[in-house]
């Protein structure tokens, strides 16, 4: 359970956000992103105890840190993400480099590495990724070989090359995924073993505050003591079951990111005069550029924050789960910065406002941690499988939770959310019968169906049941709008899309698909689509001008 406070959160953040405004500055930003140079100094200041101390959030109390929650660390994450992606990744390097030793180590390792981490303010870099296995980390090259004494293992030579490793070049304390004889294993490997060399920082698109860089390990010696959980074997387990939490953390990287962004655009609409009038009057720039990001981040948030809670109750797991907040948070992080520079016109295309670096910045978020087509995958194989053993009543069995929400407040949409999850249903029944999942696009597409429709689903159910999520800046009122838009929209795209494919295969008849997933029931639904959307525009323009 969580062991900081709402109140010592919020206090937390509001320290975090202070320190930006003091110390972090656009043109300190513009200067490193132009010289491709992560502010180290910076990064250590925001992990001094006297000042911030983030890092200490993912040490538990024992060890000298804070033992922050799931809840508590993606509330960092976003707000990091506000200031810069490129610093927000660098103080999640470490947070996901600790992670093999946090979910496999022994307590013993835990104290001595935590303590260090901890009192040192040490950085910490995730060494999994290779030329070769990037997010298929089956595919690992690298070797961790015995080193015996009278029949003993005393340590391991590890001899390989890592790559994309952020902190790569500058962290103290690495840990490293390595094929050992009994199997794959985490290694904890510091900086300055003999044979341990870092490469050049990488020249990024974007997220130029963060280094990035390859490692290269030639007959590295480590005592078997640096074997994480002391157990060969254990490395591609330990590594998956933090999936659903560091997916959590990049979802919310994409949220923060792109909020940042369309609020930008916003006070530029509040200024720019266009035909009498300023641009955020104007309900084609509104409905087209900006409120739709809106809703989709209240979507967004809220699912965050539901897996999170999970998350916090049950420690790991949810891989699913974390895949859909990463996907769906990700895309739209990414969507509402290209948007954002359309929003800014000729000045959105220039270095001098911060959307144009941001869009360069997001984009890695649909990379990292897994990319987007991976995350795809991860959600279609999940909840297939949630499907074939339920035998297809695992959306059904959902849909009639939110026929009972609609019951209780019939303003939030989850009618038309439950009109979703069966159309899905429907959908994937007929790709069973038809066996279309061995058209690996049609998968993609699957995935990115089950992540509209399930965001809206939590979303409408959120709102039914009253729950305004930490973060959000809206009213009840606004939010139950919010959702009723996000649900009608994500009804009418799981059913064409699943129509469009499952069609585009070669498979069933339009007429008989259409009455499968309940079409005209959708359009009827459609109702009052651009009333709440302008009214959404309303709330936000009363939100900006406070």
């Amino acid at each position: 359970m969580p062991k900081i406070d709402v109140i010592t959160r919020n206090l937390m953040l509001d320290s975090l956000k202070h320190y930006a405004k003091d110390n972090i500055s656009f043109n300190f930003l513009r200067e490193h992103d132009a010289k491709n140079e992560m502010p180290l100094e910076l990064i250590k200041q925001m992990y001094d105890p006297k000042i911030l101390g983030l890092h200490l959030l993912l040490i538990p109390v024992e060890y000298g840190g804070l033992s922050g929650s799931t809840t508590d660390i993606y509330r960092v994450c976003e707000e990091l993400a506000r200031i810069d992606l490129g610093i927000a990744t660098s103080v999640f390097a470490t947070f996901l480099g600790s992670d093999p030793l946090n979910v496999g180590g022994m307590p013993e390792q835990k104290a001595k590495w935590f303590g260090k981490i901890a009192n040192e303010q040490l950085l910490v870099a995730y060494g999994a990724t290779e030329a070769d296995a990037g997010s298929d980390l089956v595919s690992l090259r690298t070797r961790a070989e015995h080193v015996t004494e009278n029949g003993k293992v005393t340590g391991y030579k590890i001899t390989g090359s890592k790559m994309w490793i952020s902190s790569g070049g500058v962290a103290d304390i690495y840990t490293v995924l390595a094929i050992a004889p009994g199997g794959v294993s985490w290694f904890i490997v510091e900086r300055g073993t003999p044979g341990f060399t870092q490469d050049a920082h990488e020249d990024k698109h974007g997220i130029r505050l963060s280094n990035t860089a390859g490692l290269s390990f030639d007959e590295v010696y480590v005592p078997a003591e640096n074997l994480i959980g002391l157990t060969e074997g254990q490395g591609l387990r330990q590594a998956q079951a933090v999936f659903g939490y560091t997916r959590l953390m990049v979802a919310a990287f994409g949220l923060g990111a792109g909020e940042e962004a369309v609020e930008t655009a916003i006070h530029y609409a509040q200024q720019r005069i266009q035909g009498g009038g300023p641009l955020v009057d104007k309900q084609g720039y509104m409905l087209k550029l900006i409120t739709p990001h809106y809703i989709r981040f209240e979507g967004a948030r809220a699912f965050i924050d539901f897996v999170a809670k999970q998350l916090d109750d049950n420690s790991h797991g949810l891989a699913t789960e974390g895949a859909i907040a990463k996907y769906y948070a990700t895309e739209e992080g990414n969507n509402a910065a290209e948007h954002a520079i359309q929003a800014l016109g000729g000045f959105g295309y220039t270095k001098e406002f911060s959307v144009e670096k941001i869009k360069r910045d997001v984009k890695i978020t649909c990379i990292y941690e897994g990319t987007n087509e991976i995350m795809e995958m991860t959600i279609y194989r999940g909840r297939w499988k949630e499907h074939l053993q339920t035998r297809g009543k695992y959306y059904q069995d959902w849909a009639d939770k939110l026929d009972a929400a609609h019951a209780k407040k019939s303003d939030v949409g989850a009618d038309s959310a439950a009109l979703a999850l069966r159309a899905l249903a429907k959908i994937l029944e007929e790709c069973r019968l038809q066996k279309l999942t061995r058209e690996q696009f049609v998968t993609f597409k699957l995935g990115e169906m089950i992540a509209n429709a399930e965001v809206a689903a939590v979303f409408a159910q959120k709102c039914a049941d009253g729950i305004i999520t930490e973060g959000s800046r809206f009213d009840l009122a606004a939010l139950c709008a919010m959702s009723r838009v996000l649900s009608r929209e994500a009804a009418f795209f799981v059913a064409n899309t699943g129509i469009k494919y499952i069609l585009g295969a070669g498979a069933g008849s339009a007429a008989e698909l259409n009455a499968a997933v309940s079409m005209s029931a959708i359009e009827d639904k459609m109702s009052g689509l651009i009333i709440d959307s302008d009214l959404i525009s309303a709330k936000l323009k009363e939100i900006f001008k406070k």
